[in-house]
This record gives C-alpha cells, structure tokens and sequence, in this order.
C-alpha cells in the first residue's frame, strides 16, 4: 500500500472516531511537543481542554509560580513589569500596560481618551455589529455610543464598504475587532481613519500573534486591548489583560487609571479603578509567550487540513483567506446548527457557538431589539465552532473532518434565539458558495 499523504503535519490517512485508540502514528505526525496521549474508543475530543494546553509546559510553569510564591511580591513587582517589556517588544509598541482583564483594557482607553478631552460623553464608537458583547460593554459603560456596522460575510469582519455611511459629527473613534483570531485591518480603514481624523482602537483579544505586512495586530493603530482568558491563544491561569500603544500620553493615563487614578504613591489626578495583573499571571505569560508563534502555527496548519477537506454541502466555510488569521476559533456555518452540533457530540466531538444571540439582540440592549442587522443575525443563527488547538492530534483532526463530511443534513431547520425566524434563510451567502 501506498504511504498516507501529509498535509503540513496532518497524515491523511483514514481515520475512524471509532477507533482514536490507535493514534500512536498519528502522533508521531504532529511535529509538535505535548501531543495527547491514545485515547479510548469513547474519549470525547474536546473543543478546547485547557488542562491538555498547559500540560505542555507544565514543568516550566510549575517552576514559575513556585518562584513566585517564593518570592514573597505577589502585586505590583517584577514579573508583571518583565511581561510588559517583553509583550511591548513581541507586538512592537513602546508601551504595554497590565490590567485586570480585556474589557477593563477596553474600558481603560476609552476612559483615558475622555480624561485627555479626546472623547466626551455621548461620541459615537464604530464598532461590527458581530463582535461579543464585551466590544459593545466597554463603549456604554463610559458613557459613549455604539454604532454597529454589518460584518463582511466573506471575511467575518467588519465591512469597511459601510463605515464612511455610518460617520456623523459625533463619531470619534472606530473600534476594529480582530473577530475569530482574523486581521480585521484594511488599509481601507487606516485610510478613513486618517481622513475624517478618528482614533483606531483595536481588540485583539482574540488575535495574539496576528500580522498585517509584518506588523502585529494590537500595534497597526493607537491603542489596542488584548485579553488573556484561559481559553485565548496566549492564555493566563485567570483572567489577565493588557492595553498596548505608542502613545506616552495615552500609556501613562491608562496605568494610572488602572492603579485607582494614583500617578504616584498617594497622588490621585484621576477617579480611577483597581485592575491589575498579579504576579502569578504575568509569570504564567511569560513563559507562555515563548511559544505562542510554534502554537499559531499548529492552529494555522489544522486550519488549512480543515480548509481542504472538509466537503459537504449542507456546511460552509470562511472564504477570503487574504489575511492572516491565527484561528483562535474556526467557525463553520450550518443553517441546522444545532442539529450539526447533536451530530458532531454523538460522535465524540466538542464544540461551541460563537455566539447565539448578537449584542442587538440581547435584553441588556433592549432598545436596540427591533433593528436588523441581517448579516450579523445570519452568523449567529449559523455558526459553530469546532476544535481548532495545538493540543490536538492528526487523528483527532482527520476525525472532526470525517464526522462533519458524514453528517446527512436535516430536514426541519432549527430553532431561532428570541423568537426570530429561521425557516427562511437570508441570502447573505449568495454568490460566496463554496
């Protein structure tokens, strides 16, 4: 027999989720460290098991919070001021601040555009209309106004198409959220930014390690947020954050704003919060750190197995690759999602949804309930996520490709969130099918 063909360090050789006991070869495939161990017939492949993540560098881990401990500083001390530098230097700005988390890291900006006299209550944020919800949380929270703007089906993305229609004299800002672990910049964007004179804040809280032309995501604008939740592709032991600009100004509000307003030692210029980075997260990161790029890279090539040989009518996937994308989710789109998602969890295989009801549509933003936004309502309604991690082995990926190439489709459509329809299906796909 003919050896199996590789795709990157995917083997294609058959594979079976009735038999993911024998994934000793398949193993030896992967060209990565930290690979699982054989499974039994009835192991569930995981959509993302964060025990499996930090067991690949579990010792050196170990080793830095026992340091930690040791050491007896535990806020405010060395650890957190060596990630700074070291995370400044890896995404290319002079300035890392550490916070509490990326909503706070979002929050922070804003509140220091509006202590500069920047921004003031009432100016209007651009922001997609298919970002989660903390994007939109951390704009009304500081008093400002959202204003969503339809994603780009192809892309996911925000439209830069449609931004210069939503600008008006308040607009001060646009907020670009690298969604799925995509670039979402365009030189498009920068463009418009610079003409109607608009500060470009970005999220990357789910894109570490994404670049545009060389550059990184959270440095392609004047300030960008980055959150380290476990689950991220640079992920703490807990919640973590960080803004990151080249803006002196904007970076020395931001600390002190973070640090309960105080400038210096029982000096308050601000009326500020307590988000901080402790001592064991910032350890934890910087050991992290050091492989982020061998990781991306495991996602990236998983991501073009899934791109290649996932073939079924009844699923579409993600079309314009012309950006760089670090996959921290791979979404594929089912108009019976959540039939796709019985099938895939009746095979053994774990997934998400990213997200059911967008910002719109949730109570908190009642008064926005009865607009549309139809391209944003499609991705909602049709997206699942499916296991995308560098914990993975190349039978567990060849595995979710056979179960998603196996399933049969529904005759019935699903359910829709908050009474809306699904049994006609809106034709934002039109003239993008696979």
């Amino acid at each position: 027999a003919s050896p199996p063909k590789t795709v990157g360090t995917i083997s294609t050789a058959t594979s079976s989720s009735k038999k993911r006991g024998s994934a000793v070869a398949a193993c030896a495939t992967t060209g990565m460290s930290g690979t699982p161990e054989n499974q039994g017939e009835n192991t569930m492949i995981e959509y993302l098991s964060l025990k499996k993540v930090t067991a690949r560098h579990l010792r050196e881990i170990q080793e830095a919070v026992a340091a930690t401990v040791e050491s007896g500083r535990y806020l405010q001390g060395g650890r957190v001021e060596a990630f700074e530098t070291a995370y400044a230097r890896y995404i290319g700005t002079p300035h890392c601040i550490a916070c509490g988390n990326g909503l706070d890291a979002l929050s922070l900006i804003f509140r220091a555009y509006k202590e500069s006299g920047f921004l003031h209550e009432g100016d209007e944020i651009i922001v997609p209309a298919n970002t989660y919800i903390a994007s939109i949380l951390s704009i009304t929270e500081c008093g400002l106004k959202p204003v969503p703007v339809e994603p780009d089906i192809r892309t996911l993305q925000i439209d830069d198409r449609l931004i210069a229609d939503s600008i008006t004299e308040r607009t001060k800002a646009v907020l670009l959220v690298h969604l799925y672990g995509r670039c979402a910049y365009t030189e498009t964007i920068g463009k418009i930014c610079k003409r109607h004179c608009l500060k470009l804040i970005e999220d990357n809280a789910q894109a570490h390690g994404c670049t545009h032309r060389g550059r990184h995501t959270g440095a392609l604008g004047d300030a960008a947020a980055h959150s380290f939740y476990p689950g991220k592709n640079l992920g703490a032991l807990g919640d973590a954050g960080a803004v990151t600009t080249a803006d002196g100004e904007l970076a020395a509000a931001v600390r002190a704003l973070a640090n309960y307003g105080s400038s210096r030692k029982y000096v308050f210029p601000y009326k500020g919060v307590n988000s901080r980075m402790d001592e064991l997260q910032a350890a934890v990161l910087s050991v992290k750190l050091n492989y982020l790029d061998e990781e991306n890279s495991r996602r990236k090539t998983i991501a073009k197995y899934y791109e290649e040989h996932i073939c079924n009518g009844h699923i579409r996937l993600p079309e314009d690759h012309r950006a760089d994308n670090v996959y921290h989710i791979f979404p594929v789109f089912c108009h019976h999602r959540d039939r796709l998602q019985q099938w895939l969890q009746a095979q053994g295989i774990g997934t998400m949804i990213h997200y059911p009801i967008p910002p719109h549509k949730q109570e908190c933003y009642r008064e926005w309930n009865d607009r549309s936004y139809p391209v944003t309502e499609e991705i909602h309604r049709t997206e699942l996520s499916i296991p995308c991690n560098q914990t993975m082995s190349s039978e567990e990926v060849m595995a979710v490709v056979e179960a998603l190439n196996g399933w049969k489709g529904s005759l019935t459509p699903d359910p829709s969130p908050r009474g809306e329809r699904s049994d006609v299906p809106i034709n934002v796909w039109s003239g993008h099918e696979k």
